[in-house]
């Protein structure tokens, strides 16, 4: 690996690991709105929201963080046109006070929040405008979270990257990824390079993990996975990181260190390796190279699909964690691929059909695909290419199953969102 690409490497990781409270989508759009609300100049008394399908679908049942269990599109634009700081961007519902939640429920009574389905064709995509007495303001999020497209004062453009809808936003090529060149980063690494940022995973995520745990978050998946299938340290991989979704989705306000965009695929992606790593007693090096090799497995398998879709994130991010732990085993390029490629086989059908308390259900599942993907090629099994999607080769493999992603359940998307969306 030359330098040139093991720099690409670290920058994609620091790009990637950033820490959200709550959910990423509402998040997302209480962030526009907090924009929208600066550039007025006022508090509005009225409010349009224009967003993409997919954006409704991962709003709709899940808790805005800090607002006292309010869920829905109009109640994180309220949030942040109310109490929100756009400077803190993911993080922009982090520091709400009593007196501010009690504001957005009164805010929510009084104000008329207008909200229809963007027709744009970009799967992620938020416009939040705000009036008041003849003035108004506009911002527009495109292509991922913090991708602030345009800003708009009376009509006219003030600011915004003007990036293209589905763009990048100007973020290191992720097509350089390759799982061979992944693993062969992870085996040079000087961890001093990632060391703020995974070490920041860990915290955040561990935290979030066992506060889970704790308490009763949505259905208690992580919970339940302990006390029915016992300590195991493979089911607690998996309900650690169910956990740490069932408080995320149920309006916890600890911070997540996410990745391809999502709280719930940084979850996946790490807790797994995290608790692996503590059963063997591994060196904290180790755990870094093995977290780097996860975050980018992950990071790679979502490239292809794109940030929203009817494919459940959860599925990449398992498979991320299955080679994490391959990693952490002494696993090389061929133990790693092969991880890979089974866990593929077993999840890649699971539907995404919004954020909300089910979610850490299919993180348990997409972890077991991981680790059970791991365990077969351990023990001398494997799926093979020419078994369903599969084909020939791990980068083969991960095309076909971006394509089924991307092209063949983009009518699934639409006739997912079109069921959940009915009734509202």
């Amino acid at each position: 690996m030359n330098e040139s690409l093991y720099s690409q490497y670290v920058k994609i990781l620091n790009e990637e690991l950033l820490p959200a409270t709550g959910c990423t989508e509402p998040i997302a759009v209480a962030y526009a709105a907090a924009l929208a609300r600066n550039t007025l100049g006022a508090l509005p008394n009225r409010a349009q929201l224009l967003v993409s399908g997919n954006i409704l679908k991962n709003v709709k049942s899940v808790i805005v963080p800090n607002t006292g269990g309010l869920k829905g599109i109009a109640s994180a634009a309220a949030a942040g046109i109310v109490a929100g700081n756009p400077q803190n961007k993911l993080k922009v519902l982090s520091y709400l006070s009593d007196a501010e939640r009690k504001k957005i429920v009164e805010y929510l009574k009084t104000v008329n929040f207008e909200v229809k389905q963007s027709q744009s064709g970009c799967a992620f995509d938020i416009t939040v405008s705000v009036f008041t007495d003849g003035e108004s303001a506009s911002v527009r999020i495109a292509g991922h979270h913090t991708n602030v497209v345009s800003i708009e004062k009376n009509g006219v453009r003030i600011g915004g990257e003007n990036n293209p809808a589905e763009s990048d936003g100007g973020f290191t090529d992720r097509t350089v990824l390759t799982v061979k060149n992944i693993v062969e980063f992870a085996d040079r690494l000087n961890v001093t390079d990632v060391q703020e940022v995974i070490e920041r995973q860990i915290d955040c995520n561990l935290a979030i993990a066992r506060e889970g745990l704790k308490n009763d978050y949505g259905a208690r998946v992580g919970k339940i996975l302990l006390a029915a299938r016992g300590d195991s340290v493979f089911n607690r991989a998996k309900a650690f990181a169910a956990a740490g979704s069932d408080a995320r989705m149920n309006g916890c306000a600890l911070p997540v260190v996410i990745v391809s965009g999502s709280g719930n695929q940084g979850l996946t992606a790490s807790l797994p390796v995290i608790v692996y790593a503590e059963e063997i007693g591994c060196s904290r090096d180790m755990l870094i190279r093995a977290l780097a090799l996860s975050n980018l497995i992950t990071v790679h398998l979502k490239t292809g699909i794109g940030r929203l879709s009817a494919y459940c994130g959860a599925v990449s991010a398992g498979a991320g964690a299955g080679a994490g732990v391959c990693y952490l085993h002494g696993g090389k390029y061929d133990e790693i691929a092969h991880t890979i490629v089974n866990a593929l086989a077993v999840t890649s059908g699971l539907i995404c059909d919004g954020a909300k308390s089910s979610c850490a259900a299919k993180i348990a599942a997409s972890v077991d695909a991981g680790l059970l993907g791991m365990e077969m090629y351990k023990n001398g099994s494997q799926f093979f290419g020419g078994d369903g999607i599969l084909e020939r080769g791990v980068e083969n493999t991960i095309e076909n199953v971006c394509d089924l992603a991307r092209i063949g359940m983009k009518e699934t998307d639409e006739e997912i969102i079109r069921l959940m969306i009915k009734n509202i």
